[in-house]
């Protein structure tokens, strides 16, 4: 293979091993296949202590930086991605810290598929 051809060859393999390989990011992913009753009992178990049975923040806890409201426009206009990375990550400097140790891709997920539920909870509900 000479020429134009083997470029696009090239070109197409590297692309090809670079999505294989790379993070199980799915929005690059979305929560479309997370489960949101799923998400729900991981939230509940793990997550309510700071961020409050309906998201928006336990009242009263004294964190050096609050807890985010999770039904507001701010975090619901995020991407489940970038969701999923804070999550995953955790936040830098505050008390949100990573949860990849603790929990799966598909549990982080079915939780950014549970907080697409609080959204929608606070739109109904003004």
């Amino acid at each position: 293979m000479c020429g134009r051809e083997g470029w696009l060859v090239l070109v197409v393999g590297i692309l090809v091993a670079g999505f294989a390989g790379g993070p199980k990011v799915k929005e690059l992913g979305s929560a479309e296949k997370g489960d949101p009753v799923s998400g729900r009992e991981i939230y509940v178990n793990v997550c309510s202590r700071c961020h409050g049975v309906d998201g928006k923040g336990v009242r009263g806890i004294r964190l050096v930086s609050p807890p985010a409201d999770l039904t507001s426009a701010d975090v619901q206009g995020r991407l489940d991605g970038a969701l999923f990375k804070r999550i995953h990550e955790g936040k830098p400097n505050t008390p949100m810290g990573a949860w990849q140790h603790a929990l799966s891709d598909e549990e982080i997920w079915d939780v950014v598929a549970y907080l697409r539920t609080l959204g929608a909870e606070s739109d109904a509900n003004p």
